[in-house]
């Protein structure tokens, strides 16, 4: 983040605004992650472009977006208190201005501690809904019979409809119905073990990538002369602390991704927890497939942390504030 004091609303909104305009532009790129890591054995997709390919060709080109509508609604609370849990974390953490190496870890490891709240059922109904695709595309298609002659035999039985597409509401009603609040939380601990090893390679290394470009500079609103690192600078370090946390925790998040599947395809493994699932992908598919995903996953972290500190820089949330003051 940048180096002047934010108030705590205008972080919020940062955190927010940052989080849509992120989502927005990388869903896609997302969306082939989901499908590629929860892949086994048979391989409908070869990678992200046939997935994204064969998505847009299925499913018409708003089908890349299927379950976006849930990140937009909880990306905003989720990036919030994910990037103000840090500075706050980070602000006490401090001594006459200094933060040790030590308290940058332990202020992230509380910022990925805090967004599990939100980030646990948001993941949870994405993931359902950006892997339909994927199950649709298992089912064998049916060719209809040709009309029978007027001797033939009585018809066979129609053949009975696809199961209708899911939805976010569908899918928490029939949680909460079976499981109870704890159904929205059904892969909590691994969330927990993914997004906690994150913040502690991230916001460290950008803090660190970024004060590489500090200098004496005007401030974008007329402050006189705030120590911060150029807009370019910034977000370059965003991207890169991104793409290098997201990369080196794509091990928890194909684990996280597996638990919180619901419906699996022909075949496929069901797990009774992060042990059992690191076990069994092991076994079963090798090493390299706690790795799937993985150039998915930092081409969708790299920009959307790139544009959270972007919009940081430029103080969105500090200028909506002076408008409505």
């Amino acid at each position: 983040m940048a180096q002047q004091k934010v108030s705590l609303p205008a972080k919020l909104i940062n955190g927010g605004v940052a989080g849509l305009v992120g989502v927005t532009c990388v869903f896609p790129i997302d969306l082939a992650k989901t499908r590629l890591q929860n892949q086994q054995g048979a391989r409908i997709y070869s990678g992200m472009l046939d997935c994204l390919a064969q998505t847009v060709r299925k499913e018409g080109y708003f089908g890349m977006y299927r379950g976006a509508a849930v990140n937009l609604t909880l990306v905003t609370p989720e990036k919030a208190i994910k990037l103000a849990a840090n500075d706050v974390f980070r602000q006490h953490l401090s001594k006459d201005g200094h933060l040790p190496l030590w308290g940058e870890v332990l202020a992230g490891c509380g910022a990925g501690t805090c967004q599990v709240v939100v980030t646990t059922p948001m993941e949870m109904l994405k993931i359902q809904l950006q892997d339909a695709g994927r199950l649709a595309a298992q089912r064998p298609i049916t060719v209809p019979a040709p009309a029978p002659s007027l001797a033939a035999a009585p018809p066979t039985p129609a053949q009975p409809a696809p199961p209708p597409r899911p939805s976010a509401t569908g899918i928490t009603l029939e949680l909460l119905r079976t499981r109870g609040l704890a159904g929205l939380y059904r892969g909590a601990g691994a969330t927990l073990l993914r997004d906690v090893p994150f913040s502690m390679i991230y916001f460290p290394l950008f803090a660190n990538l970024n004060a590489l470009g500090l200098g004496k500079q005007q401030g974008c609103h007329g402050d006189a002369h705030q120590q911060r690192a150029p807009f370019l600078h910034s977000f370059a370090a965003g991207c890169a602390a991104g793409s290098v946390a997201a990369v080196a925790v794509t091990p928890l998040d194909v684990i996280k991704t597996r638990l919180q599947t619901l419906r699996k395809g022909v075949g496929e493994d069901s797990y009774r927890g992060i042990v059992d699932c690191t076990r069994r992908i092991w076994n079963r598919e090798g090493p390299s497939a706690f790795l799937k995903g993985a150039t998915c996953r930092a081409l969708v972290i790299a920009p959307l942390f790139g544009i959270a500190q972007g919009v940081y820089f430029l103080g969105v949330g500090e200028q909506v504030l002076r408008l409505l003051g």
